[in-house]
Formats: C-alpha cells, sequence, structure tokens
C-alpha cells in the first residue's frame, strides 16, 4: 500500500468528523441549562429550602459534615470525628436545631485541617466561603482543559454544578484538582502530580489514576503525587495523633455497611452501577459482582488507551470518566467531576470538530441529570455510561488510525 493509500483510509476514518465546531449551539445550550440551574437555585433560596430554613435556622446540607468536624478539631477532639454520635450532636450545634438523619465524616484525616479553617467562621459563612473558594477553582480548571473563555459558561452551566452547589459538598474541589492534573501532565509533570496528591483526600475518585501514570510512564507525576500525600499523611498524624487514623480506618467499614450494604441514604442516589442494581431490588452479591467487573475493565482499559498513541484529550476523558465508573460510592454531587471529561472532549473537538451524535449525546446526559431530582434513580450513572461511550468512539477511531500509520511505515 502506497502512502497516498493511507491517506485515503485515514481521510475515511476521519470523514465523519465535521471540520466546524458549533460554538454557537453550544454556547445557547449552555446558557439554557444555566438559566435553568439559577432558577432553581434562587426558587430553593426564597423557599426556605436551601441554606436557611422558614424559622430562621440552617438547613441540614452536607456541608454541616465539615464544619462540625473541623469545629472537633478546634475544641482538641479530632478522634470524635469518627464517632457518629459526637459528631451529630455537633452537626445540631452548627444549625441550632436538631434534625434527623445524618450527614458523617467519611474522609482521612488530611482533610482536617482544611475543615477546622472552615470551622474558625460562624456555620453560614464557612458553607459561602467553601462555595466561594472551590467554585472558581473549578471553573478554572475546565476553562484551562477547553482553552478558551467559553469554558467558563460550559463550567458554569453544566448540571452538577447545581448538585454540589445545593448541598455544598466538594464536587468542585474534586474536579477541580483532577482538572488540573490531568491539563498540566504533559508539561508541568510534577504541578500534575502535587494536584493529584490533594485529590487523595478522596480516595475512591483516585483507583485508576496509578494505573494511568504507570501505562503512561509519567515518573515524575507519581514521585510529587506520592510524596505529597506521604508528608500530608505524616503531617495529619503528627498533628492530631494515631487515634484519630485508628478513627478513619475503622470508619470505613462501618460506612461501607450504613451506605453500601444498608442503604441508609437511598441506594437509588447512588450515582453508580452497584447503586443502581440495589435501587432495582438486585441482592448487593451481584451489585458487588458487576461493580468489580467495571473497575477490572475500566482498569484494563486506562491501562491499554494510557500505553496507545491516542491525544492526550482523549487519554485525560478516559480516565475523568472511568474514575466515576469505577468507583462504587457516587453522589449526585460527585457528578461535578464528569465536567472534566467533558471539557478534554469540547478540547479535542476544538481541533477535529465533533463527531456525529456527539453534541446531541452530551446534551441527553445533561439533562438526564437535570431530571435526577424529580426521580431519585440512578440517572447519573446513566450519563457517565453514555459520556464513557463518547471517549470510546474518539479512542478507538485515534488508535486505529494510529496503528494503521505504523503498520504503513514499517512497510
Amino acid at each position: 500500500m502506497t502512502v497516498s493509500d493511507s491517506n485515503e483510509v485515514a481521510s475515511e476514518v476521519l470523514a465523519r468528523l465535521p471540520h466546524a465546531v458549533l460554538t454557537r449551539p453550544v454556547e445557547l445550550f449552555s446558557m439554557a441549562l444555566l438559566v435553568v440551574s439559577l432558577s432553581y437555585l434562587l426558587a430553593s433560596y426564597f423557599n426556605h429550602l436551601w441554606l436557611i430554613g422558614t424559622d430562621g435556622k440552617g438547613i441540614p446540607d452536607d456541608f454541616v459534615n465539615v464544619w462540625a468536624a473541623g469545629r472537633l478539631v478546634l475544641q482538641g477532639h479530632a478522634p470524635s470525628v469518627y464517632d457518629w454520635p459526637t459528631h451529630k450532636a455537633m452537626e445540631e450545634v452548627a444549625l441550632g436545631r436538631p434534625f434527623e438523619g445524618y450527614f458523617g465524616w467519611h474522609y482521612p484525616p488530611n482533610f482536617l485541617f482544611l475543615a477546622a479553617a472552615l470551622a474558625l467562621l460562624p456555620y453560614l459563612g464557612a458553607y459561602l466561603l467553601w462555595l466561594a473558594v472551590t467554585f472558581p477553582l473549578y471553573l478554572t480548571a475546565i476553562r484551562a482543559i477547553i482553552g478558551e473563555r467559553s469554558g467558563y459558561l460550559i463550567g458554569a452551566a453544566f448540571p452538577g454544578v447545581l448538585f454540589n452547589t445545593i448541598v455544598g459538598q466538594n464536587g468542585f474541589l474534586s474536579a477541580g484538582l483532577l482538572g488540573a492534573g490531568l491539563v498540566l501532565i504533559a508539561e508541568r509533570p510534577t504541578l500534575a502530580g502535587l494536584a493529584f496528591g490533594l485529590l487523595t483526600y478522596k480516595p475512591q475518585l483516585g483507583i485508576l489514576i496509578p494505573i494511568a501514570l504507570i501505562a503512561g510512564g509519567y515518573w515524575r507525576t507519581i514521585a510529587a503525587a506520592a510524596t505529597l500525600t506521604i508528608a500530608w499523611s505524616a503531617v495529619s498524624l503528627a498533628a492530631f495523633g494515631w487515634p484519630t487514623w485508628q478513627g478513619f480506618i475503622g470508619n470505613i467499614s462501618h460506612t461501607s455497611e450504613a451506605f453500601l450494604s444498608k442503604g441508609w441514604a437511598n441506594f437509588g442516589k447512588l450515582q453508580t452501577a452497584f447503586g443502581m442494581i440495589r435501587s432495582m431490588d438486585g441482592s448487593e452479591t451481584l451489585a458487588w459482582s458487576v461493580q468489580g467487573a467495571i473497575i477490572a475493565v475500566a482498569a484494563i482499559a486506562i491501562a491499554a488507551l494510557w500505553r496507545s498513541r491516542a491525544s492526550h484529550d482523549v487519554k485525560a476523558a478516559g480516565l475523568g470518566v472511568a474514575a466515576l465508573l469505577a468507583t462504587p460510592y457516587l453522589y449526585a454531587y460527585d457528578l461535578a467531576v464528569l465536567a472534566v471529561p467533558l471539557a478534554f472532549l469540547f478540547r479535542r473537538a476544538r481541533q477535529t470538530g465533533f463527531l456525529r451524535y456527539e453534541l446531541a449525546t452530551i446534551g441527553a446526559a445533561c439533562l438526564l441529570l437535570l431530571i435526577f431530582p424529580f426521580v431519585v434513580l440512578p440517572l447519573g450513572f446513566i450519563a457517565i455510561l453514555m459520556i464513557a461511550g463518547l471517549v470510546a468512539r474518539r479512542a478507538l477511531d485515534e488508535v486505529a488510525i494510529g496503528a494503521h500509520r505504523i503498520h504503513i511505515a514499517l512497510q
């Protein structure tokens, strides 16, 4: 086969890629999503469903677990953050009233430094500061990935932003750190490693990151991430003591039993294969079997992808979406992280154009996320699968083209 023949084959593979990025439709759809999200947020506030209740006191939301943990640390009782009755009592102090349920503290002691800093402020002030700091971090990461100012609009409009804001969770922080690590890794591998090291505050999101880094040969990134993680853990051990780490280790099985085995927070809220099966009355054994199979397949796929000649954008998008598929413990607020693989798809589309049906699939995934509050089913998991399909399609195309070019070069 001649070089002209190879070019013809490559052109056939790329023929599905239109040469114009549909910027205007993307912006209009993003504006519509942003208006819907802002309207929902304002309606929740003025109807006393967000931040402040009709009695003028705080509404129970996830952020209360952060403030309560931080206040216990400030009072010299760091190990008590993993004692559920004690932690729950401090949550009620934060809100100024009792409430049903419990927002557990499931994070490693490393994260207590930030919690303690926030607890220096009154609860509502800390809540707003938390959002004011982490939301710009998230937006900056998405804008840096996409590479143009429209990234701010696309990032702000993504429905995962609404879920994270309404409960004051850490989805912005997770997305910002993962996005920073993936966008920096090519030119600033050490800084990327620091971002991944900080992401260890939420270990379940980093299951596949070491596999990708090893497969890609990013040894400086691995070294930086490992160094920061070890140092951060050592400092937290010195600051909070071994009993706090013992509490964290013991809390892992307690959390798994309460939220994965017994479904204390409603299985329909778990945006994972595990949650999908359990919400449909499937057995725990079946749920773990399917989730385990997904983890294995995702690990193999990421290793192969990061060793391949696919573009970095597709590799990064693959790792971002696979990280969400692999963990069994994922709630709606974590879906802010899905903006990261989406941003890398947009970045790739700026160079090649969108694939056929790509924009429509992205739009459908966003609409599924908006519907979630009204049905309380793992629609986020379906949205993740849809984006995973788009990433897989691009990866297979790029790997096929790369393999063909190598074959021609060897002729």
